[in-house]
């Protein structure tokens, strides 16, 4: 029993090393891949197709200030006020779960980010736990800055793509500085399943959310602008 607590304990220990350190990393260097894209490459093995990853990393610079309103506009509008949780949203969600038929969630940007760097798409408690954990270290560690510059880059934009560079140059024949309001917002309408909605084909409900995001828009203000205020 003695070995095995040991043992336990040991891992544990191993695990919050890596981890920390794997987070460190990523704090200053660019992402090469992430979890999703190969199981999405495996996918389509499994289909009998052939595995494409449209990707290609940008820093926070090349990447319109359009976008990063958007996405925050549809994703996560206290983003740079909470610190990887926000509690509003899930205890609206808690209340609203209790009558609606598909579970509304309330995952933070800082949330996504590990789950899309980190872990795998499919939800469990297991999963949950370890999103928890690398949430706390990315908002310790890393600037929302940083935080917001590799969820750009490695969220999947649509079918084999990923990233605000992949999505701009492959539906919109641009690059990802030079989205204007409108692509911006139509990208982030399709972000909730951007395998089931488009922003090359985009349709009614896309067309909607991206008239309200670009209301949204006009609110948000980037975390430079708020310290130059």
């Amino acid at each position: 029993m003695k070995q095995l607590t040991r043992f336990f304990w040991k891992l544990i220990c191993w695990f919050v090393i890596l981890s920390v350190t794997v987070v460190l990393l990523f704090r200053f260097l660019p992402v090469i891949g992430t979890p999703l894209m190969l199981i999405r490459s495996v996918e389509a093995l499994s289909k009998g197709e052939r595995p494409l990853i449209n990707y290609h990393w940008v820093s926070y610079e090349q990447i319109s200030d359009h976008l990063k309103r958007a996405v925050i506009a549809s994703e996560d509008q206290r983003f740079y006020t909470h610190h990887g949780f926000d509690r509003v949203e899930i205890e609206k969600a808690i209340r609203e779960n209790k009558t609606r038929k598909k579970a509304r969630g309330a995952s933070t940007i800082s949330q996504q980010t590990a789950k899309n760097l980190f872990l795998w798409p499919r939800s469990s408690w297991v999963r949950k736990g370890l999103e928890a954990w690398f949430t706390l270290l990315i908002e310790l560690i890393w600037s929302k800055e940083r935080i917001l510059e590799v969820y750009l880059n490695v969220m999947e934009t649509g079918k084999d793509l990923y990233g605000a560079e992949a999505v701009a140059r492959s539906h919109f024949n641009t690059s990802a500085g030079e989205l204007t309001p409108q692509q911006a917002a139509r990208i982030a309408a399709t972000l909730p399943n951007p395998l089931q909605y488009s922003s090359l084909h985009p349709g009614p409900y896309v067309r909607k959310r991206e008239l309200h995001i670009l209301r949204q828009m006009q609110t948000i203000r980037l975390g430079k602008e708020t310290t130059e205020k």
